[in-house]
């Protein structure tokens, strides 16, 4: 090999790491799924609530001014996102009514995650426009994210891949099914 110019200095060299390959996620590294169009009609969170079935749209919880859903590239399992039902962008167009229910909502699903998964903390905030990472910058989002200590170790930072021990419908009914 040390004359082979590809494995001189260890370039190309095998780097002795296991694989695992999760292609369900290139959907999302693509962009396939984001629409193109995120207008009212249009948006997905809009869309969700409007399907009827809790369980298709993984719809964890309705409110009267906005609802829980189980994020579909979740970053953790039981990763959820309060949604308003209202289209709107930016959080300081929340009526203080929608906003107290956005917190009411959230302090719930703290809850419920704590008594239903063993939560030991939590990642809560909300990206907004696109320059603060909302991936649907269209509609107000605001993610709460379980975590365990040493959750999320080297997949996310060296692999660019979270792993995730169950499937959202499971996630849907156990949530669905401790919230209170």
């Amino acid at each position: 090999m040390a004359d082979d110019p590809l494995h001189q200095d260890g370039i190309g060299a095998p780097d002795g790491l296991e694989r695992l390959w999760t292609p369900y996620r290139i959907a999302y590294l693509r962009g396939e799924n984001k629409p193109a169009d995120d207008s009212a009609g249009e948006c997905p969170f809009c869309r969700i609530p409007a399907l009827g079935d809790d369980a298709a749209g993984l719809v964890v919880r309705r409110g009267e001014l906005s609802y829980a859903v189980l994020n579909l590239y979740p970053y953790a399992p039981g990763h959820l996102m309060i949604c308003p039902y209202r289209h709107i962008a930016d959080y300081t167009d929340t009526t203080a009514a929608e906003a107290e229910e956005i917190s009411v909502l959230t302090k719930a699903a703290v809850r419920v995650l704590r008594s239903a998964s063993n939560a030991e903390g939590f990642n809560i905030g909300m990206n907004q426009g696109v320059a603060g990472g909302a991936g649907i910058a269209a509609h107000l989002h605001q993610h709460v994210v379980p975590r365990w200590v040493g959750d999320q170790n080297f997949m996310p930072v060296i692999g660019r891949t979270k792993t995730l021990p169950q499937l959202l419908q499971e996630t849907r009914e156990l949530l669905a099914g401790a919230w209170v």
